[in-house]
């Protein structure tokens, strides 16, 4: 249910290049790539006596990719889920390089009993040590998938896991992906056809920070910029955070019409549709959705397409005329609730001894009910699904065939190939085996022993393995070549809900280990061809891939066991005291998903036995939905434009809610309009210099300032001056009332 932003392109953003132009040459021998994108951005010269594996790569790569893991998963558990990504490492970790480079001493340094020795200061701090500790960072950037299962299981199942083997879950999810890259990387990164457009934003921004800059006549260095910001960003956000909690979330229909439910459904940013919501707060734009700066504006074009015709023509009419009975519940949530619109009682569906379904409690207890916004979120992703297949065949299946004949055929001519393979030792394949036996080896163990506290037996495991080696060179190519990304979430969850029900951490722990391990595939994959790019040894690029993983999953499972271990009522609203951000909102979709999915199972929610077997239709629709638009482009060539209406982001367009609210919805479509057209078109120069760093050092800032308020006053329980503004809320507490008659809610009027 999650639109992923990875089409942020910056050479898109360059008036030469099409985003739909992929100018393929099927030719022996090319002097560069054959594709414009890369020609444009990507140099053809290498250098290959820089070192790389220095000192300074290995601390500072160390630092950031534990920093970065740290903030992520911190920022995680609150209300607004702030994501930190790479390129705020990228930026702040160069001044750091040059100033170790001047300061450090340059004498060798030998490790005692060995013959090895190494310098703290090999000379001026290089583009390939800089690469290198950007693959840690991008490392520490991933979010573990893994950890929502030890949260549901601590947080809202108030069960108990063995920590070891939650230990091992998440190294093995996030490590079983290396067998996948090993098998398939001669053909996503050693094709100069598999070209993997979203690196192109990080070779443009090595390019920027490597080259001499002089300050300009009355103007600030990218780094001078970037620091201005920071600080900033740092000072401003005591308000948000702290002080002023309320303005992550202003809902003035709510205000107006105190006393009417229908209003504050309409209006209400954090519980409704968010009409004339917003907020003044960084985290709010950028909490869920990433950052809407670095995002193409096509691809802005089609989220805001999607989402006022999911989020203000079907969602409306498909509640107020009591589509599902959705006025049982309330119009947006990510709970599930029974036929009498309170919350579920799972306690009375799952046996608390054996942690599985109790189908006598069901059968007397009521069928599963969603808010109309969830239910068509998973129909949605299942039209998202469908559609991706379609438009990449349409759109992109002849040139992805072709370039695929060209992989397999080993035609591998570009400059940048032949640079690799003339300067560097290729990584030994059999490093790769190894690594897959091993890790499928702790993954039978996570899940068969410590008395099969995961639920899930030895041949969901390597059915899940299967899934993902299926899945991973198709999606691969698909990624390597259009930017989009399809997800086997859904279908995972469908698969093991339907073969093996009633069991809800069998459920996730098996999408995790299909899902998560093919998207890690994709992320070192797409890694392996940064370093392709930037002519970093792959054997380097391995170990630092290898490093980052163990260090950003140990630092995401560390700070996941000590914020579930020490935050009282952590992810737990209803006690939370007031002003608290420990919310939890994308667990709570986790945990209410493995509900539907795991303990009542697929048959009794989108089977003949459950409410809403109709969104099975949404598979048929996402699949035709392409057609139309492909026809028109066939029809209309000359009409450029719509060949940037893409169907799949269109459908997904509010694919983000849940957890996302209409609130961040309405203020990153905003933000990113106006920088992405407005100063794109009339301060172009501005925007190629500064937007991205404007964008990182904004992060950072909010970053900083959260993690200095957690440690000096809310762990100490200080949690500012009562007052209303202290409320994470914009007050509108009707807005979760369902409207069918003789339902009653706690602080809710009664419909007749």
């Amino acid at each position: 249910m999650e639109l992923s932003d990875d089409n942020m392109v910056s050479s898109y953003q360059n008036k030469k290049l099409d985003p739909e132009s992929h100018s393929v040459e099927f030719s022996g021998e090319v002097n560069d790539s054959p594709i414009e994108q890369v020609r444009l951005t990507v140099p053809i010269t290498d250098d290959p006596t820089l070192p790389c594996l220095t000192f300074r790569t290995w601390v500072l790569g160390i630092t950031s990719c534990a920093i970065l893991a740290f903030l992520n998963q911190f920022f995680g558990y609150r209300q607004n889920a702030l994501y930190v990504s790479s390129v705020s490492a990228q930026i702040a970790v160069l001044p750091i390089g040059n100033f170790m480079a001047v300061y450090l001493p340059k004498r060798s340094i030998r490790i005692p009993a060995t013959k090895w020795s190494f310098s703290l200061n090999p000379g001026p701090f290089n583009l390939k040590e800089h690469v290198l500790i950007t693959i840690f960072a991008n490392s520490g950037s991933s979010p573990v998938y893994a950890v929502g299962i030890i949260t549901i299981v601590k947080a809202f199942y108030h069960w108990q896991i063995h920590p070891l083997a939650a230990m091992l879950l998440t190294q093995s999810t996030q490590m079983l992906g290396y067998g996948w890259a090993g098998i398939f990387r001669k053909f996503l990164v050693d094709s100069p056809y598999m070209w993997w457009p979203s690196n192109l934003v990080q070779v443009s921004l090595f390019r920027a920070l490597h080259d001499v800059e002089v300050r300009p006549k009355g103007g600030l260095t990218r780094l001078q910029f970037f620091i201005v910001v920071l600080v900033s960003s740092f000072s401003y956000y005591i308000v948000p955070n702290y002080l002023f909690p309320s303005i992550t979330a202003l809902s003035f229909v709510c205000w107006i019409w105190k006393d009417s439910v229908t209003a504050q459904q309409l209006g209400s940013g954090l519980h409704g549709l968010g009409i004339g919501s917003f907020a003044l707060d960084w985290s709010t734009v950028a909490g869920f959705l990433g950052s809407p700066l670095a995002t193409p504006g096509f691809a802005i074009i089609n989220i805001l397409v999607g989402y006022i015709m999911i989020v203000y023509m079907v969602i409306p009419i498909s509640y107020w005329t009591n589509l599902f009975e959705a006025k049982r519940v309330p119009i947006f949530s990510s709970h599930v609730f029974n036929a009498d619109g309170g919350e579920y009682n799972v306690s009375l569906v799952l046996n608390e001894t054996t942690f599985q379904f109790n189908r006598q409690g069901y059968d007397g207890y009521s069928r599963i009910y969603v808010s109309i916004f969830f239910a068509f979120a998973y129909g949605l992703s299942f039209a998202t699904l469908a559609a991706t297949i379609s438009h990449v065949a349409l759109f992109y299946g002849s040139t992805i065939w072709q370039q695929t004949k060209a992989s397999f055929q080993d035609k591998f001519g570009d400059v940048h190939t032949r640079l690799m393979k003339k300067n560097y030792d290729p990584v030994p394949q059999w490093w790769f085996y190894a690594i897959l036996v091993v890790v499928i080896g702790v993954a039978l163990l996570t899940c068969e022993g410590f008395g099969r506290q995961l639920q899930l037996p030895y041949w969901g495991v390597l059915l899940a393995i299967v899934l993902a080696l299926v899945f991973t060179l198709p999606i691969g190519v698909i990624t390597a070549t259009t930017n989009q990304q399809p997800g086997l979430n859904v279908i995972t969850e469908l698969i093991i809900g339907y073969m093996y029900p009633g069991r809800p951490l069998a459920n996730v722990a098996f999408k995790t280990y299909g899902y998560i391990s093919m998207t890690q595939a994709i992320t070192f994959l797409s890694d392996f061809k940064l370093g392709h790019y930037m002519k970093i040894p792959p054997k380097s690029m391995f170990a630092v891939q290898l490093v980052g993983t163990v260090v950003a999953s140990s630092v995401y499972f560390g700070t996941a066991w000590w914020l579930l271990s020490t935050v009282k009522d952590i992810c737990n609203t209803s006690k939370l005291p007031e002003g608290s951000p420990w919310t939890c909102p994308g667990d709570d979709v986790f945990y209410n998903a493995s509900i539907i999915w795991g303990v009542v199972g697929p048959l009794r929610m989108f089977g003949h036995l459950g409410v809403y077997p109709a969104m099975n239709y949404f598979f048929l629709i996402g699949f035709l939905a392409p057609l139309p638009v492909w026809f028109l482009s066939q029809k209309f060539p000359e009409q450029r434009w719509i060949r940037l209406i893409n169907v799949p982001i269109i459908l997904s367009g509010a694919g983000g809610m849940p957890p996302a609210r209409a609130v961040n919805y309405i203020c990153w479509l905003t933000v990113g309009i106006f920088f992405n057209f407005v100063v794109y078109r009339r301060y172009k120069g501005w925007w190629a210099r500064h937007n991205y760093i404007l964008s990182a050092g904004l992060d950072a800032g909010v970053a900083f300032m959260a993690i200095l308020c957690y440690f000096t006053l809310q762990v100490r329980d200080i949690n500012g001056m009562r007052w209303w503004g202290l409320d994470l809320d914009d007050h509108c507490p009707l807005a979760h009332c369902p409207t069918a008659p003789g339902i009653e809610v706690k602080g809710c009027p009664v419909f007749n």
